[in-house]
């Protein structure tokens, strides 16, 4: 009785408002590096309106983060539009490992979901599929929708205080982005079964090798994201 009312719970159909409550643990991430995109954004010279167009239009804290730095650093508008693309690539990789689940929705509702997916969202999509839940349209728009104003928001109120912190890299906000990865990937390895466990653990040591190797011979946004790539193939071909 108990193992059917537990496949009955897994297998029944997420809605919006699931979605949303499947975000909440996640929204500490994107309160806190969206505040802190904010104020560097603001000790980059750059407008609180400009910082919500950034957030609105890019919504990607790790290419919004580089983006501040290149602008600081006079960089051509090109080199910044191609380094941001090179950048969110990634997203490609991730859209398309979530896209089997929502195979009955139509083009334009895949395109959104692609659009609004990230690293955060991805995660907690792929840790329910882990543990055997279906994923719905509704569910993800719900996690999708809740985590992208959240970061817009965020953003915006991390650009007013951002006024009155002309150094953020003292408060360490410079290092915020990097501290949420490294939870998520612990969060991860938590729900991980054990057999698959040492697996993943042995993509991340490739991943550490690929990029210490490729950063002496090419630009580190390039590094990213062949190391990616690379120990993402290596991954599908070894997974059992």
């Amino acid at each position: 009785m108990e193992v059917s009312s537990l496949a009955e719970s897994i297998h029944t159909e997420k809605t919006f408002l699931d979605g949303i409550k499947d975000c909440i643990p996640t929204l500490l991430g994107y309160i806190s590096i969206g505040f802190a995109f904010g104020v560097v954004g603001i000790a980059s010279h750059l407008s609180t309106f400009e910082i919500f167009l950034l957030s609105l239009l890019i919504y990607a804290g790790a290419a919004q983060f580089i983006f501040c730095g290149l602008f600081v650093a006079g960089t051509p508008v090109s080199a910044i539009i191609l380094t941001t693309f090179i950048v969110n690539l990634r997203h490609f990789l991730m859209a398309l490992s979530v896209a089997p689940s929502f195979k009955n929705e139509s083009l334009a509702r895949n395109i959104g979901f692609g659009t609004l997916l990230t690293d955060e969202t991805y995660g907690v999509a792929m840790t329910k599929l882990a543990q055997g839940h279906t994923l719905s349209g509704r569910w993800m728009d719900g996690l999708n929708v809740t985590a992208y104003l959240s970061w817009i928001i965020a953003s915006v109120f991390g650009a007013f205080v951002g006024k009155w912190i002309p150094n953020p890299e003292n408060w360490g906000l410079d290092f915020a982005l990097t501290a949420m990865f490294v939870a998520l990937l612990i969060l991860n390895l938590e729900s991980t079964p054990k057999n698959k466990l040492m697996h993943y653990l042995s993509l991340i040591l490739y991943m550490g090798i690929a990029m210490f190797v490729l950063m002496n011979f090419l630009p580190g946004h390039l590094a990213v994201l062949i190391s990616t790539v690379l120990v993402a193939l290596i991954g599908v071909l070894t997974e059992k």
